[in-house]
């Protein structure tokens, strides 16, 4: 479900009022381009006894954002206006009265249940929160949650990737990519990964240790024998990834349900799934980015201004983006 905003009409930028009950939000009104994006003054949510509110300072773009934009998710959406993003990282404004982990002026992170996250203030549940380590920005806390989560329940859940173990990655170079490439090298294991030959030095700096410029070598003519694949294209790429896979691996996808007469027939696993936030995964990526095994690659930051997010959203709908993009809030 996504979250939701009371419309209070066109952005206000009187402080004395916005010190009370209302809060600047990009929301959407109906289905459609990144035109539809608007700027809007909603009512700040309110913290519940388990929730902490977050004062938002930068949030990111995932694709789920603009294909529920797009009307292409349409069983996520419940009421307009609705308040889109999937990441927030800023600083504790109040937390519940049951809430004893996290207090005010907490530097937090968190992939929230619901959606939401383009605006001034999100509350959220406390036990799917972590504290931001010190040598990360808000801006590179914020392209964690989401997309690292998802690799690592990809890699980790359903692939049970181990040290020593072979994983090809596709789009390495996308959102999920990059944290994928990270978390596989920090288990110990050997990584291929898909990209074009731009994106080379940067899969190289990551850990990857076999490169295949998909626009000019066949991954499955390249490689054999691996234990898990981590799929975000899904078609012939998903088909032909059944190839590389060796008897008892894994392959999950990001994207579309694999066909199981192919895994049947390769002797192996196969499965879609989509990520669910968990606090203590959230904190083990904390981990990992504080002890510099786990950097977000951000291609560009953005305002939150109706502008902004529309110049986010398509630049997201290229597919082109390196790693992620981010919101700046405060």
């Amino acid at each position: 479900m996504l979250g939701k905003g009371n419309d209070g009409g066109e952005h206000n930028d009187n402080p004395m009022e916005r010190l009370g009950s209302l809060m600047k939000a990009i929301v959407i009104e109906e289905f459609g381009g990144a035109e539809q994006l608007k700027e809007k003054e909603v009512a700040k949510p309110t913290c519940g006894v388990n929730q902490v509110l977050i004062r938002t300072h930068a949030t990111s773009v995932n694709p789920v954002d603009f294909k529920i934009r797009q009307g292409d998710m349409k069983e996520a959406a419940e009421n307009f206006p609705l308040i889109l993003g999937g990441d927030v990282a800023g600083i504790v404004a109040e937390a519940g009265s049951n809430v004893t982990r996290f207090r005010e002026g907490d530097r937090v992170f968190a992939r929230p249940r619901q959606f939401g996250t383009y605006a001034e203030y999100v509350a959220v549940d406390a036990d799917i929160i972590a504290r931001i380590p010190e040598n990360l920005s808000f801006e590179e806390a914020a392209a964690i949650p989401l997309a690292a989560m998802t690799a690592w329940q990809a890699l980790v859940d359903h692939g049970r990737l181990g040290k020593g173990q072979k994983v090809l990655i596709h789009a390495g170079a996308g959102g999920v990519g990059t944290y994928a490439i990270q978390i596989a090298k920090s288990l110990g294991a050997e990584v291929a990964s898909t990209a074009s030959e731009s994106n080379k030095a940067l899969l190289r700096s990551l850990g990857v240790d076999h490169f295949i410029n998909y626009k000019k070598e066949d991954f499955s003519e390249i490689l054999s024998g691996y234990d898990v694949v981590l799929d975000t294209m899904g078609g012939d790429i998903q088909r032909n990834s059944f190839k590389v896979l060796k008897s008892g691996g894994h392959l999950v996808s990001l994207v579309e349900q694999p066909d199981e007469k192919l895994a049947k027939e390769a002797g192996v696993t196969a499965n879609v799934f989509m990520m669910e936030p968990k606090g203590d995964q959230l904190d083990q990526l904390a981990e990992l980015a504080a002890e510099g095994k786990l950097k977000s690659i951000i291609d560009g930051t953005y305002p939150l201004t109706q502008q902004g997010v529309r110049e986010a959203h398509e630049k997201s709908e290229t597919h082109h983006s390196r790693g992620k993009l981010v919101i700046q809030v405060q």
